[in-house]
């Protein structure tokens, strides 16, 4: 099947892919940019547009503070327009500031204090990492979240595990120090460990035993395309005194919260390590079109609960990806308003534009690869079958 055959067979899905896509998108977008707009409102600067979305405006109202809030044709995203701003990415309009009296300057975003500028730019990734704490404590608060013993019930002959000397029956109690207290806590640090050697305790005949276990590295194709990940080669147990319910009350929801998305935060910082140490391939780097096909297998074989716990992953993603000091995002602006900070002046608005241009340029260099990779997914899977 080639490239256009391809193309044609997503296209036909296209609403089957669009609708939870757009939904979760809009969702997290609008979030992030009402972290920006309501800290803005709060720190005295004037809101002139809230816009989910690029382009044409579809429809929108203005409120009664005079901000417009507008849908627009291109829903990849959004922006919040403060005043001063010259465009979406916030940069800083010299020559209408410039114009403005020393109280209208106030109610600016350039006119601002350094710190009330950083808080505003640091306020949207706030409220992507907030947004996906609170869903995903509300979603074990309501459904609690059932979890097996961390006990071996088989080990794969050959594997890591069996070369280590791990046997049926152990119940890990630490890997690399760190506590156990389901099997899926240890997947986890295996899956992001490959090659990486472990240091794994476990109880055997009421004594605790450590032994060193590295994760093999294997390539694992689903429906979705291929992901690298660690393996030891065994599985969990599945004696009914293995399996509980575990219920969570607002403390502990709220703190599994935090524990699920520093998960997805390290899991990107160890990938990106890896990739620039060239451990990694750039191939697992996604786009919209991947994201879109996410989207829609989630919606269809795990319904509204899976989609939104989607939503949190793809929220403290957006909030991390923002904080990265490129240009044109929120981290740019963070280390523009550092150097402003140490020198007690900003950068010139030459070095400024620059910078954005650059930043501008990488991030539509970031987003033909990222797209591409998306397509060669599509593509390979039908190749295979």
């Amino acid at each position: 099947m080639d490239l256009l055959t391809s193309l044609v067979t997503l296209g036909s899905n296209i609403l089957f892919y669009l609708v939870p896509f757009l939904f979760i998108l809009t969702i997290v977008v609008f979030v992030h940019e009402y972290g920006h707009y309501k800290v803005g409102r709060w720190c005295g600067v004037d809101v002139t547009t809230f816009s989910i979305g690029f382009g044409k405006e579809l429809f929108g109202w203005t409120d009664k503070h005079g901000t417009r809030w507008r849908f627009a044709a291109i829903p990849l995203g959004g922006y919040v327009k403060f005043a001063g701003d010259s465009n979406a990415a916030s940069q800083p309009d010299a020559d209408a500031v410039a114009k403005l009296s020393q109280e209208e300057l106030s109610r600016t975003l350039p006119g601002a204090t350094v710190g009330r500028r950083s808080a505003i730019v640091a306020a949207g990734p706030v409220a992507n990492f907030i947004f996906a704490i609170l869903v995903f404590a509300a979603i074990v608060m309501a459904f609690g979240r059932t979890t097996i013993a961390p006990r071996i019930d088989r080990v794969t002959p050959a594997s890591a595990a069996a070369q280590a000397g791990l046997a049926p029956g152990d119940l890990i109690v630490s890997v690399d120090g760190v506590q156990m207290s389901s099997f899926d806590e240890v997947r986890r640090i295996i899956t992001i460990n490959a090659e990486n050697t472990l240091r794994f305790v476990v109880l055997r005949n009421s004594v605790e035993t450590a032994i060193d276990v590295t994760p093999a590295l294997v390539e694992r194709r689903h429906s979705l395309g291929v992901e690298r990940v660690g393996v030891i080669g065994v599985t969990a147990a599945n004696r009914p005194e293995d399996v509980r319910q575990v219920s969570y009350g607002p403390i502990e929801a709220i703190s599994y919260g935090v524990r699920e998305s520093w998960f997805i935060v390290t899991r990107t910082f160890d990938y990106l390590g890896k990739l620039l140490t060239g451990r990694e391939k750039a191939d697992q780097l996604s786009g919209v079109i991947h994201i879109a096909e996410v989207s829609g297998h989630v919606a269809s074989t795990g319904g509204i609960v899976s989609l939104l716990t989607l939503a949190a992953v793809l929220s403290v993603s957006i909030g991390l990806m923002n904080l990265f000091p490129i240009p044109m995002l929120d981290g740019g602006h963070l280390v523009f308003y550092a150097f402003e900070a140490l020198r007690g002046r900003p950068l010139s608005e030459r070095v400024q534009e620059y910078a954005f241009k650059a930043g501008i340029a990488f991030v539509l260099m970031l987003t033909v690869f990222v797209t591409w990779n998306d397509i060669t997914r599509i593509v390979t899977r039908a190749a295979v079958g």
